[in-house]
């Protein structure tokens, strides 16, 4: 035997890369019970990479200063409200009202009938309490959920997993597929001791599990434990048969649910294939980029536009797909920080400060914005720039993983943050 483990079968092989004994363990387990987990709880964290325009994506209509700021690129008020600035003919396309202040961009409509049925929660003037307006940083920051400290070595849904506490039989009972992220490598907000996967898609996919507190598999073939690794290395394999079992190359949505054909459309589309498919999957990730709008940013069509429409295309697809189970599950969105709130010379906007969320699902209470609008005066702004911010997104982080996820310590996956009372999100 190589010291790499190759296991191939058929047409999908298992690239096993610093997979833990513990792992092994879940995995045989798994494959012992040949039988579905029962339905949990799931979170599905979305990442817009780049710093997502949040003043056109959940539009203060009802802000005068938002068209001062913006003469080109504002999204126009809703049509069916009284004239105001920057409203345009009849029949051109507008912000979609929601509550008579905000409203959301047009290329967002799939996501209206989220908000008609109360499932969809937006939260505004939210983001990160750190002056950096570096995308690596604030990125950083929001998957570590430690901001302005750069030592952190885990993310904070690993620490949630971490926090669960463990025990040699609970450990071993813990699906392998209890934390997925859809990336070509552990996102950093998944880092961290407790295990999770990486994969790309679900028909040809190369695994990586996280997990420092024992040898790498190359280690056990050095110790002569060969015999124990290569046991457990076709059943290993087996247990992976718990996410063939949902036939990725057939797999057909159902209840009329139509995926884009972008990647971040097939990484929703494979999130609720898995969660159908009863692997005990706890937490999903998956992120798109594309949001960095410097230039020709747009109003209703443009960059900005077309990165909503797949967005909400995507997520709507994603809520019809998995119809009565999204009463188990919570869509929780987040960009690592908003945009300047006067365009700039380039038909774009630069980087800013607060930004924008969407927590989505059957338990939600959506039907209302959530946060509080500081407002967009000269006066109110951050550094005479920016949405100035209102809520710290570790609230949100926190209330999401204590009442969805019923984690019972949040101070342990957010240390030295302290909320002062709940959002009523859920």
């Amino acid at each position: 035997m190589h010291r790499r483990v190759f296991v191939k079968s058929g047409a999908l092989a298992l690239v096993t890369m610093g997979l833990s004994p513990s792992f092994l363990k879940r995995a045989i387990y798994a494959q012992s019970r040949l039988a579905k987990a029962p339905r949990g709880k799931v979170l599905i964290c979305l990442f817009q990479r780049g710093a997502a325009d949040a003043l056109n994506v959940v539009v203060p209509h009802g802000e005068a200063e938002y068209y001062r700021l913006r003469p080109s690129i504002a999204i126009p008020r809703p049509t069916n409200l009284a004239a105001g600035p920057a409203l345009v003919g009849r029949d051109a396309p507008a912000s979609i009202d929601l509550d008579g202040f905000f409203g959301l961009h047009p290329a967002l409509a799939p996501l209206k009938p989220l908000w008609d049925r109360r499932m969809l929660a937006p939260i505004v003037a939210v983001g990160s309490p750190s002056a950096t307006r570096s995308h690596f940083d604030a990125q950083d920051f929001m998957e570590t959920g430690t901001p302005d400290v750069r030592a952190t070595s885990d993310g904070w849904l690993n620490r949630y997993l971490a926090a669960k506490g463990t025990c040699a039989e609970c450990d071993a009972r813990r699906s392998p597929f209890e934390a997925v992220a859809f990336s070509p490598q552990t996102p950093r907000i998944l880092e961290g001791p407790a295990p999770s996967i990486a994969m790309t898609n679900l028909a040809e996919f190369s695994i990586r599990a996280t997990g420092t507190d024992v040898e790498r598999l190359e280690a056990l073939y050095r110790t002569g434990s060969a015999d124990l690794v290569h046991g457990a290395g076709a059943e290993t394999f087996d247990a992976v048969k718990m996410l063939r079992a949902a036939n990725p190359a057939q797999y057909l949505p159902q209840h009329g649910a139509v995926y884009p054909s972008s990647p971040f459309g097939q990484s929703l589309r494979q999130i609720a294939q898995l969660i159908k498919a009863d692997v005990g999957v706890e937490i999903a990730f998956a992120d798109v980029g594309g949001w960095d709008t410097h230039v020709n940013e747009g109003s209703v069509t443009g960059q900005l536009a077309s990165r909503l429409q797949d967005f909400a295309q995507a997520i709507a697809a994603l809520v019809t797909d998995l119809d009565d189970r999204m009463d188990d599950v919570v869509i929780l969105t987040m960009s690592e920080f908003g945009r300047m709130a006067k365009q700039n010379g380039n038909g774009g906007t630069d980087h800013g400060h607060a930004g924008a969320m969407f927590v989505i699902g059957g338990g939600v209470r959506g039907g209302r914005v959530h946060g509080r609008w500081p407002g967009l005066a000269p006066e109110q702004l951050y550094e005479g720039r920016d949405l100035a911010l209102t809520t710290d997104f570790r609230a949100v982080f926190t209330e999401v993983v204590m009442t969805q996820l019923g984690a019972v310590d949040g101070a342990a996956v957010f240390p030295g943050f302290a909320p002062t009372g709940g959002l009523g999100l859920l």
